[in-house]
């Protein structure tokens, strides 16, 4: 509680929950290199993602020349919509995959 120069008083929430006492973890332990890796680039069907992406791996191969990419393209604005009618096709795209960067393109 604290209180204003009128002396009105007010009390302050945050609304952050400490409900959940598992830490965040990633999906997949990090990659020491990413020399030699087959890296896949996932692009949603905004106007910014494919340009995002094709920055992100210039810089990618000329950090790691020896990294490979690979693109799968959305055919909606949402990449959920991969979970229904292509998920065959998005499990075959990420076999084999080291890492995926996803690119939204808001």
């Amino acid at each position: 509680m604290s209180a204003d120069k009128t002396g009105a008083v007010y009390e302050v929430l945050s609304p952050w929950s400490e409900a959940d006492p598992i830490s965040l973890q990633g999906l997949s332990p990090r990659l020491d290199d990413l020399a030699g890796k087959k890296i896949g680039l996932l692009c949603n069907n905004k106007r910014a993602a494919p340009v995002i992406l094709d920055v992100a791996e210039r810089l990618l191969k000329e950090k790691y020349p020896t990294t490979e990419t690979s693109y799968f393209y959305a055919r909606t604005f949402s990449v959920s919509s991969l979970e229904r009618n292509r998920k065959d096709e998005f499990d075959d795209w990420l076999k084999g995959l080291d890492a995926v960067i996803a690119s939204v393109g808001d």
